[in-house]
């Protein structure tokens, strides 16, 4: 099967990395619960396969499974500190050097024609 787009086909490496590691916690939890892949895929509505491509860390899996299983798995918490604005120093830095130097005083209109 040829992959969409270059993303699925060779993903950087950093990419892979993450989408390994996301897939073996999510298995490591999964087995620590005692559940089977068939459980938790009934629970998030897809098939077992879907869910072994997940743990695998396969790229073209959605990333509505990944976020599904954490849910079943009572992880999903987990996932709100993802891309925080707020721990984002590198976006906070370049919104810095973005913004005005000086401020200027609004101009008052009045009424007197």
């Amino acid at each position: 099967m040829s992959a969409r787009n270059a993303l699925l086909a060779a993903p950087p490496y950093a990419v892979e990395r993450a989408i390994k590691s996301l897939g073996f916690n999510i298995k490591t939890a999964r087995i620590r619960r005692n559940l089977t892949r068939s459980d938790v895929a009934e629970k998030i509505g897809v098939n077992r396969r879907v869910v072994a491509d997940a743990e695998n860390g396969k790229p073209s899996t959605a990333i509505a499974v990944y976020v599904g299983l954490l849910w079943a798995l009572d992880l999903v918490d987990q996932l709100s500190p993802v891309a925080d604005p707020a721990k984002d120093a590198e976006g906070s830095a370049l919104a810095l050097a973005r913004a005005p130097s000086k401020v200027r005083k609004a101009e008052i209109l009045d009424n007197d024609f």
